[in-house]
């Protein structure tokens, strides 16, 4: 039988030792990337699980708190103070919760307040109302107490969509200084002396933090919050979930 010598036998000792010493290296390196490979991947789909967790809530800017989960049950909460648009004695009551100054607010106005009022205002089937949520800061509250204002010469809604199709940037907070806010009102036609004088004394802040108190006792805790007859919806939402839940409310 014919001996068959392991390749190590025929090499000098240096040179064995140099090799084991390279696959020694190597073995360690593929060690070390299968470890590290599989903490990406564990990693990674971590951060997909959170996506997906959040991503009803649609990535909220700088400064906005993110609503928590939607209170569970029916929620009553009063339709507030400001005039209501479409059938005030229509079956479905829908009532936001917005902050002027929330872009998702903006995004909700620009799409699917426009398409409620094609859809369900304009024939009657829905009351609509709004609440101030003034919880992005000072200039948040200021905006809300310019609204009131606003309402005290009866053009609240006129005043309302005017924020929303000029809102400035989350940063941009001296855009809604009381100067501003009065020329802005100004220029839609309302009493300049008058809106002044309501606005630099501070008459409505009272109200504005009532409203913002009743949303935090109702559950909301971001804007937009919608309750359709006492069922809560967070967040700006795709137009045909508002849908669906109105649709569901009026065939009751």
């Amino acid at each position: 039988m014919t001996d068959h010598h392991r390749l190590f036998d025929t090499l000098d000792s240096k040179t064995a030792m140099i090799l084991g010493f390279i696959a020694s290296i190597l073995v360690i390196g593929t060690i070390g990337f299968i470890f590290l490979l599989i903490l990406f991947l564990r990693g990674g789909a971590s951060s997909n699980t959170a996506s997906t967790a959040v991503a009803p809530l649609a990535a909220a800017p700088a400064g906005t708190t993110r609503p928590t989960a939607a209170p569970t049950g029916s929620v009553n909460v009063g339709t507030g103070h400001f005039p209501v648009r479409g059938n005030v004695k229509a079956k479905v009551k829908v009532i936001e919760f917005g902050d002027f100054r929330c872009p998702y607010c903006e995004r909700f106005y620009q799409s699917s307040e426009k398409s409620l009022k094609k859809d369900y205002i304009a024939t009657g089937k829905i009351a609509f109302y709004f609440r101030s949520f003034a919880f992005l800061g000072p200039a948040s509250t200021v905006a809300s107490e310019a609204a009131e204002c606003a309402n005290a010469q009866g053009k609240f809604w006129k005043f309302h969509d005017w924020l929303y199709e000029n809102q400035a940037s989350e940063s941009n907070t001296g855009y809604y200084s009381k100067a501003n806010l009065i020329t802005y009102a100004t220029n839609l036609g309302l009493n300049k002396q008058k809106f002044a004088s309501c606005l630099n004394s501070d008459k409505y802040a009272s109200q504005v933090q009532k409203d913002l108190s009743e949303g935090e006792a109702a559950g909301v805790s971001g804007t937009p919050t919608f309750f359709i007859n006492g069922k809560t919806i967070v967040g700006a939402v795709p137009y045909a979930q508002i849908k669906q839940v109105i649709d569901a409310a009026l065939a009751k």
